[in-house]
């Protein structure tokens, strides 16, 4: 078992990345114009990379599955993004937004890679701002913030509910100018399908092409991976249907450590399952816990009169409501973090308090806000005496210019009003901490290939804070690794442009051919979302919201012997060499098959609770914290980091020990 260099700089914390920058090697405009990058994803992360580097001069290719950039599944994003402006004054810093962040993550992510996220994340509101992003302002023409999860300040800023697609559209403009100017070469609809290592460096990929079937070769200096998360490793997430961990699947099977894979996110604010149906699920955004209270019937006899739909929620006073929450975490109230929020509904819902028919949502509930809104927009109206309606009319009208588009999606969904009737929400994956580890550079243990954004480790620990995903995947691809890379390609400005007419161009295409094939030869018996859908019930119920070691064993064992009949007997129909979504599923399938055994040994080797991975042998005993997240310092201060080695189960561990000299680690309250 080796302990992996992660490069940290020497020195004080908040000195790190300035002295850094200051040191390290610099290509000169001149030689970037010979230097080629390859940029995998489009979303946020790889938007903003791509279009930074070829700002600076290198030569982009870009690559992504859907028929454009702005399709990417950062548009999705709904709350906001974290900066430490303290523009409220409420007492907002660096070191606060980097605390908070240690600290929602439970004491599991890397000090200095915290510390220049929140260092930089000033610089993204400035450069979003120029882009034209209409972030929301306040009466005075401020940018207006407001509060996530996990934090005691205002530092999320926000585009209503429609964040995330504003910073796309500001990235894909900044990538668009860049496509024009020719610095940027764009395909579409193209799937990276495998890395080319020559001499141990990551010097090109395998692609296909999805519309025509055409496998490509491309070549370049570096390849940066910015593809996402794995969620939709559960089959039931709240990600995009395409999205996928192939690209980084990849990536580990050619040498890149996968670190962390068991740290994902269960989100609580989500529309519940309605069925065996669904293909997805639909997060309501964090920010709507700003106003929202989370409740629950004190008596089971309401809840169980609400589920056979003899009661209506609105029937019950305030005195027969269990806002939980505030009643367990009275310093956070609502804005718990979001394991902590998830796991509270859960056993909520588990005790029988549960409020639809399957017995699995709780209420968030606006009809406190909407009262307050009222009675202060009718005093500032000069309206002393309003009448019911005309607060309830004012209060509706401030929630719907804050989350209107939110309440909306919700109507349409759901068929009932969430102005008058209160939400039903339920935890549902997510986002995942764990991806590619990466160094301090964001180079992954191969040498040249680059992971930024959801798709490496590196920043959020056990659980990432609402509104910090936007902010890491901007950081990255604007203001860190356009300083990296540079460094690394530094030593490549007179190695001229690598071919692909060479053997390790010819054996990565073979394979990529062979294992289509394979895929195309399978005797026909199932559907890839069979496979899909029974690969994600294992997880969900043994490596889900919580996990022992009886349920991590037998997932091990379970997806192990699915995986082996998902290629023996899955069916493919179509040709492999034209438009076959099918296809593109499947490989996507093999690869969260493999992914999710990976994912299982890891929960099991990590015998701890840590943030979202909730381990029922560790947990707080007794106590103000009975029944919490019970890490172990002593044992698992460490990202383990895996190495492919053929089947998952044969993954060697290493470790990264994590180093904390500015955080006293301490146990993680949040009463």
């Amino acid at each position: 078992m080796s302990i992996l260099d992660s490069k940290i700089p020497e020195g004080p914390l908040a000195d790190k990345w300035t002295n850094y920058k200051n040191k390290i090697n610099l290509v000169n405009p001149a030689n970037k114009r010979n230097i080629d990058v390859i940029v995998i994803g489009t979303g946020l992360a790889g938007g903003s990379a791509a279009a930074t580097l070829a700002e600076l001069g290198y030569n982009v290719k870009t690559f992504c599955y859907q028929d454009s950039p702005r399709r990417a599944h950062s548009i999705a994003a709904q709350g906001g993004i974290n900066a430490a402006k303290n523009y409220q004054g409420d007492g907002d810093s660096n070191y606060r937004l980097f605390y908070d962040t240690v600290k929602g993550g439970d004491y599991r992510s890397r000090e200095a890679n915290v510390y220049r996220l929140a260092e930089v994340s000033a610089n993204i509101i400035d450069q979003c701002v120029a882009q034209g992003v209409p972030f929301a302002r306040e009466y005075g023409g401020l940018l207006d913030n407001r509060s996530f999860g996990g934090v005691l300040v205002s530092r999320t800023f926000y585009a209503k509910g429609q964040t995330g697609q504003q910073l796309l559209l500001g990235a894909y403009s900044a990538m668009n100018r860049q496509i024009n100017r020719g610095k940027i070469e764009a395909f579409n609809r193209h799937e990276m399908l495998d890395i080319v290592k020559v001499d141990g460096k990551a010097r090109g990929i395998i692609a296909r092409n999805l519309v025509t079937g055409e496998i490509e070769r491309h070549s370049a200096h570096a390849v940066v991976l910015a593809s996402g998360g794995y969620g939709n490793v559960f089959f039931l997430s709240t990600n995009a249907m395409g999205s996928n961990v192939t690209a980084s699947w990849r990536a580990h099977r050619r040498g890149a450590f996968f670190a962390n894979p068991c740290y994902t996110q269960i989100h609580p604010t989500c529309i519940p399952v309605s069925g065996d149906h669904q293909s997805k699920l639909t997060l309501m955004s964090e920010s709507l816990r700003n106003d929202g209270r989370i409740w629950v019937p004190k008596n089971k006899e309401d809840a169980d009169a609400i589920k056979a739909g003899k009661k209506k929620p609105t029937e019950l006073s305030e005195e027969d409501r269990d806002y939980y929450l505030e009643r367990r975490y009275p310093a956070f109230g609502n804005l718990v973090p979001r394991d902590v929020a998830s796991r509270a509904a859960k056993e909520r819902c588990d005790a029988g308090y549960g409020v639809n028919k399957t017995g699995e949502a709780v209420y968030l509930d606006f009809a406190t806000a909407i009262e307050r809104y009222g009675k202060e927009e009718a005093l500032i109206h000069g309206n002393h005496n309003p009448t019911e309606k005309e607060v309830y009319d004012l209060g509706r009208d401030v929630i719907e210019n804050k989350y209107g588009n939110l309440f909306q999606m919700y109507e349409k969904i759901v068929d009932e009003n969430p102005y008058k009737t209160p939400m039903m929400i339920y935890p549902a994956v997510h986002y995942t901490m764990g991806g590619l580890w990466v160094d301090y550079n964001l180079q992954t243990t191969v040498k040249g290939l680059y992971a930024t954004g959801e798709c490496n480790f590196s920043d959020h620990g056990a659980n990432r804070l609402g509104a910090s995903a936007l902010m890491q995947g901007l950081a990255d691809g604007y203001f860190v690794l356009p300083y990296t890379i540079g460094d690394y390609l530094s030593d490549d400005i007179s190695t001229g442009k690598i071919p692909t007419d060479t053997p390790e161009f010819d054996a990565a295409e073979k394979d990529v051919e062979d294992r289509i094939h394979k895929l195309m030869n399978a005797s026909g018996q199932h559907s890839v979302d069979y496979y899909h859908k029974k690969l994600g019930k294992i997880m969900w119920n043994k490596c889900g919201m919580s996990r022992n070691a009886t349920d991590l064993i037998s997932a091990i064992n379970e997806i192990s012997e699915l995986r082996k009949d998902f290629w023996e007997n899955v069916r493919i129909p179509g040709v492999n060499d034209g438009l076959n979504q099918e296809l593109e599923k499947a490989g996507r399938v093999a690869d969260f098959l493999e992914l999710g055994e990976l994912f299982a040994k890891d929960a099991l080797d990590r015998n701890e609770s840590a943030g979202g991975h909730y381990r029922e042998e560790s947990v707080e005993k007794s106590g103000e914290q009975k029944g919490e997240a019970l890490r172990d310092d002593e044992n698992f201060k460490y990202v383990s980091a895996w190495e492919y080695k053929g089947e998952p189960k044969d993954a060697v561990l290493h470790k990264e020990d994590l180093v904390f000299d500015n955080i006293e680690l301490k146990t993680r309250s949040y009463k």
